[in-house]
């Protein structure tokens, strides 16, 4: 995760190469590296974009704090700016509207948020003590003492879950799907540009297109 000039090199010569492409159209850094300063990652980032073999860049799991000294970085030293910015962000995690939202209103930066249905959770399957086979965090929930355990008690735990409820209670009343209902939740806000999802069965999509032209 090293943001370092050579690591950044090495890492988008790789993805060209994999890609059998002459060119990224979004390259995002996955994870901030405070042991590299923002100066010179945002300066390697920019020489990228000037070569052709980027066409803009972002970051991901990004805290205010971080966005804001990249951005300063770029400023001082007259090279581009992160465009936008990746974090979780759904009806279960709202932690992006406490500071990340206003940074990305003021500075011009957009959200792209991930994990819009809360890795499922929102859809309403971990209810009532269900484990889906094959489910997320039905296999997190079962590697005790791991880092994906910790993921999964925080995101399909009894508070999550409790909110969760309030959301299918919520989607119900308005006839509509709760992952459709979550979907569009997550891509309507002034600071985001879009919103990720994934599937991992094609029948799964109905209910995510159908939030395409939804506003809540």
């Amino acid at each position: 995760t090293a943001l370092d000039r050579r690591n950044i090199i090495v890492a988008v010569e790789d993805s060209l190469r994999k890609l059998q492409t002459d060119y990224i159209d979004l390259y995002q850094t996955h994870w901030p590296d405070h042991g590299t300063s923002y100066e010179e990652t945002m300066e390697v980032l920019d020489e990228l974009v000037r070569a052709g073999k980027v066409r803009t860049i972002g970051c991901s799991n990004e805290t205010s704090w971080g966005l804001m000294k990249s951005i300063q970085a770029s400023e001082r030293l007259g090279v581009g700016r992160y465009q936008t910015i990746q974090n979780n962000f759904s009806m279960n995690n709202r932690r992006f509207e406490d500071e990340l939202a206003q940074v990305c209103r003021e500075e011009g930066v957009s959200l792209i948020p991930y994990s819009p249905i809360a890795g499922g959770v929102l859809s309403g399957k971990y209810q009532d003590g269900a484990r889906p086979e094959g489910a997320r965090f039905t296999g997190y929930l079962q590697m005790e003492g791991s880092r994906q355990n910790v993921m999964a008690q925080r995101f399909a735990g009894p508070r999550a879950l409790e909110s969760t409820s309030l959301m299918l209670d919520i989607a119900r009343e308005a006839g509509l799907s709760p992952v459709t209902m979550a979907v569009a939740w997550s891509k309507q806000h002034d600071f985001v540009a879009s919103t990720i999802v994934g599937v991992t069965k094609t029948e799964q999509c109905n209910e995510i297109f159908a939030a395409n032209d939804l506003i809540l």
